[in-house]
């Protein structure tokens, strides 16, 4: 049998962004609507007739799959929308902050899933999960305030105290929504990791922040991964020897739940010396039954008394070779690309300086400028100002990784787990400098040490252990 390929039509994908699907066809409206738009006719629930559902499938730029769905009943006039997300489920729950300090960040883009909250951290409030919606932080404002005024005519008779309060917190919106009340933090949390806020290439420290996190069993529950009736399968774990201590260079494996689907898995760690610096863990979790794959790099040892910053001076291409370990809880700096990684992106990394550089920006560029089916876009949904800012940011980048002109990488570790190679150990290399400091109050709060309570004191009661400036104090 023989043919040419050739003749074999190309499959179009389902899911594409507006601006691919309306490039393949004629310019006639009509056409575009009957196209694009899928129509079908649904039951009304409010008057029990027979409306219609108009479905779009369409890829969000720079985000992922989605079907946007719209039902109008010409009977009794009900309308309502709904977006739903139409990829998979990813393997990370994801956590997105926004700093809001001025007019123009109202108009930052949100895309909440229908598993993910959407928070008001200066007034405390949180709009639960529900049907999935693309707005921009003002609209979610507004939502949130329509929704709280909805019954505080009840509220005003039955319960005076709430009407007072939910009148405090609405009239606050009024004031963000006019620009009169900054700053204000909105979180979007979101157990499916399919949920984002619009980032921009002008955010500065404290701005903008995106994590990912590994799910409790309870959220891959909620999830439908891993139902509460679901009998675990047994593992076995017996130890492979009977050494109770970690060699180097030995390799270890050990059972786990896969922090994707929650089902048995099996994690292989090794450690290694780093020369001048420490011991470190190198771990990659691989799970046979959906393919979620991770690795990391830790290190071992007490919590020190004091953070360390890491300041090396990029020259030339050699300084790119360079070995460097950034931990999880380390932040990273270019001050001359603009470039800042904030705590808990992309976990423990042990690499050279070129290949850092290169995965930070490729992940970035990823996020930024969609591939939409191995297809990079040119981001034509972005606004020109906007663009033009991405583009001279990466531009940059791309320079700083190809050596072509001078730099500084900062490393600033508040567990000092963090590590520059020097060409000139054991003696002080002149481009890179360190210092010790003190960790701030947030710092100690993000890293859990506040709380720690792991002495015992004559009661036998367990109270806080003293690190670096960190007062032991017994619960009261």
């Amino acid at each position: 049998m023989s043919g040419n390929l050739s003749d074999v039509p190309a499959v179009t994908p389902a899911f594409q962004t507006v601006g691919t699907q309306v490039q393949s066809l004629d310019n006639s409206t009509d056409e575009i609507e009957q196209s694009l738009v899928e129509e079908v006719e649904s039951y009304c629930v409010n008057c029990e007739e027979n409306g219609v559902t108009k479905l779009l499938l369409t890829k969000i730029p720079y985000f992922r799959e989605v079907i946007l769905m719209s039902f109008d009943c010409p009977h009794c006039g009900l309308h309502n929308t709904e977006l739903q997300s139409a990829g998979e489920i990813q393997q990370h729950g994801s956590k997105h902050m926004l700093r809001i300090d001025k007019i123009e960040d109202l108009q930052r883009e949100v895309l909440k899933g229908e598993h993910a909250t959407f928070r008001i951290d200066n007034l405390d409030v949180e709009a639960p999960p529900g049907p999935g919606r693309i707005s921009n932080v003002e609209g979610f404002l507004s939502k949130i305030r329509e929704d709280l005024e909805k019954d505080q005519d009840a509220r005003k008779e039955q319960a005076p105290e709430q009407y007072e309060i939910i009148g405090r917190i609405m009239t606050r919106l009024e004031k963000m929504l006019e620009g009169q009340d900054f700053p204000i933090v909105i979180v979007v949390d979101d157990p499916s990791g399919n949920s984002k806020i619009q980032p921009s290439p002008l955010d500065g420290t404290g701005k903008y922040k995106a994590t990912d996190y590994k799910r409790t069993p309870e959220q891959n529950a909620m999830l439908g991964l891993a139902p509460n009736d679901a009998e675990p399968e047994a593992t076995d774990l017996a130890p492979e020897d009977e050494d109770t201590d970690i060699v180097e260079g030995k390799a270890y494996t050990l059972p786990t739940d896969c922090p994707g689907c929650t089902r048995p898995a099996a994690v292989n760690m090794t450690m290694i010396s780093i020369p001048y610096f420490k011991q470190v863990v190198v771990s990659a979790v691989s799970c046979q039954h959906c393919g979620y794959k991770s690795n990391e790099v830790r290190t071992g040892g007490e919590v020190p008394e004091l953070g360390k910053r890491i300041t090396l001076k990029v020259k030339n291409a050699e300084d790119m070779k360079r070995d460097i370990l950034k931990s999880e809880s380390c932040l990273l700096k270019v001050p001359e690309c603009s470039l800042e990684l904030v705590p808990g992106t992309m976990g423990g990394r042990f690499t050279t300086v070129e290949g850092l550089l290169t995965q930070v920006r490729n992940d970035l560029h990823s996020s930024i400028f969609d591939v939409d089916y191995g297809r990079e876009t040119s981001g034509d949904s972005m606004e020109g100002d906007q663009k033009a800012a991405w583009n001279t940011f990466f531009k940059q980048l791309d320079l700083a990784i190809q050596a072509e002109f001078e730099y500084t990488i900062v490393l600033e570790d508040p567990l000092a787990g963090s590590y520059v190679q020097s060409y000139t150990a054991p003696d002080p290399d002149p481009q890179i400098q360190t210092e010790d400091y003190q960790r701030t109050e947030d710092e100690e709060e993000e890293l859990g040490l506040t709380d720690m309570r792991t002495k015992q004191n004559d009661k036998g009661e367990y109270v806080r252990e003293q690190i670096g400036d960190l007062q032991t104090t017994e619960p009261s």
